[in-house]
């Protein structure tokens, strides 16, 4: 098990450096003048323009700059922002709520997709299985920014029950329907994967075995029907919390929460890349954390899966 650990790290080594590459790369190639944007609508002199070229390491080759936001990773410095604030402070006051909100979502995606799921796997076939697969395609085809202003309108505006906007209040039920907004297009998807898992499970010999020996109908779901269909689950799972970060940019702006989505999107669009690469980097990090948390947790819920 260690072994396996050890090795699964090093295997992560290689993709850390190859996606930080790629991405510093393709905001290093983002069109336009970064330093424009600081003029506040005025157009920068020539002085000050070079001198924040400078400041900003915007006059050196691509891998100088490379190397030197590598430095700043290992040394956790990871520059300032065109505002000249850390863009580590940055992180530390917009990480928590976007991860509070992501981690809801998850959590959301979980209970309803599972549940949802495994009552549909199980009366295959009938009007509840049908619904619940219509009404999954209906969800995974609308965009995501038409469901959180639909959800917006009627839950919030119609109906009054949560607020339209999030804003400065971060607590846990001012974040519930942005959550429930970033998790709806996933719960449809994992409803699937339970739902196909557990209608193929629930004919195999072993569980056909369990009942004939008089086990409990609770029990034969839970212990030989559930526990066996959860792999294709918690797979998606484990990358769809990296995916849920990212794709808060569309929840946080539709519901004005000052996340990382609203900060990378406004890096974006004035080219600001320290801030830009720094936030992504540490969502790919969690994104490869989470994954081999999920290669680590196949041999708690299958025991055939042993790891030499």
């Amino acid at each position: 098990m260690l072994w396996y650990t050890a090795r699964r790290i090093l295997q992560l080594i290689p993709v850390f450096f190859g996606a930080t590459l790629l991405l510093y790369f393709m905001v290093y190639k983002l069109p336009g003048d970064p330093t424009a944007a600081l003029g506040g609508g005025r157009p920068l002199t020539p002085a000050v323009r070079e001198q924040i070229r400078e400041q900003y390491h915007l006059n050196d080759s691509f891998f100088q700059q490379y190397w030197i936001y590598l430095k700043g990773i290992f040394t956790f410095d990871f520059g300032q922002s065109f505002s000249g604030r850390p863009v580590l402070d940055v992180m530390q006051q917009t990480f928590p709520t976007t991860i509070k909100l992501a981690v809801m979502a998850l959590i959301i995606e979980a209970v309803l997709g599972i549940v949802i799921g495994v009552i549909a796997g199980l009366r295959r076939g009938g009007w509840f299985d049908s619904t619940v697969l219509v009404a999954s395609l209906i969800v995974i085809a609308i965009p995501i920014f038409v469901l959180g202003f639909l959800a917006q309108f009627v839950i919030g505006v119609k109906w009054g029950l949560a607020p339209v906007t999030v804003g400065g209040n971060t607590s846990i039920q001012n974040l519930l329907l942005p959550a429930f907004v970033l998790a709806l297009v996933s719960i449809a998807y994992i409803l699937r994967l339970t739902r196909n898992s557990v209608a193929e499970v629930a004919g195999a010999d072993h569980v056909r075995t369990a009942t004939a020996k008089g086990l409990g109908r609770p029990r034969v779901v839970t212990v030989h029907i559930l526990r066996n269909s959860l792999i294709p689950v918690v797979t998606f799972l484990g990358a769809d919390l990296g995916a849920l970060m990212a794709g808060a940019v569309v929840t946080e702006g539709i519901f004005n929460i000052n996340g990382i989505g609203q900060t990378v999107f406004r890096s974006v669009q004035i080219g600001e890349a320290p801030t830009v690469v720094s936030i992504v980097t540490v969502l790919v990090l969690i994104y490869l954390i989470a994954n081999l948390v999920v290669d680590l947790l196949y041999a708690l819920i299958d025991p055939r899966i042993r790891y030499a």
